[in-house]
């Protein structure tokens, strides 16, 4: 009986698994250098359940996140600090953000002048870069800003 019960239910999850991401695989990705800082900790409490419409998924890394099925952003804190680059440095809901489109469309985001830094990483066919900077704001404005963007 256990084990018809357990593939009853493996086979739901197969079923699930196939037509919606309720049985999603986990996420693999590494974490940053500094990602048992107790800061990222704030952070990753407060990373919402949803960026625009893209579900957020079991990562197997602490202090990270990723939404979409397949993944279209990931999130990672523990980066080290970040108050001098080259790279164009936008703001967003009062958080600095420097951009990285060598990539592109995946665009790479590190929130600037904050330690440990943020790290975001999205796929601009599946979300706007400004729409899930903005709803990660409240989670990565725990960490105070120390420096500021200028121009």
């Amino acid at each position: 009986m256990k084990i018809l019960r357990a593939l009853t239910a493996g086979s739901l999850c197969l079923a699930f698994a196939l037509g919606a991401s309720g049985c999603s695989a986990t996420v693999t990705l590494e974490p940053a250098e500094l990602a048992n800082d107790p800061a990222c900790a704030d952070v990753s409490v407060r990373l919402p359940d949803k960026i625009a419409d893209q579900e957020r998924r079991t990562t197997d890394a602490q202090a990270t996140a990723a939404y979409g099925n397949p993944t279209s952003v990931i999130v990672r804190c523990g980066l080290p600090g970040v108050t001098v680059s080259k790279l164009r440095c936008v703001t967003t809901s009062e958080i600095d953000w420097l951009v990285d489109p060598s990539d592109a469309p995946r665009y790479r985001f590190i929130s600037f002048g904050r330690t440990p830094a943020t790290e975001v990483i999205l796929d601009s066919t599946k979300v706007v870069g400004v729409t899930a900077l903005d709803e990660l704001a409240s989670a990565i404005g725990t960490i105070p800003a120390t420096a500021k963007c200028l121009g």
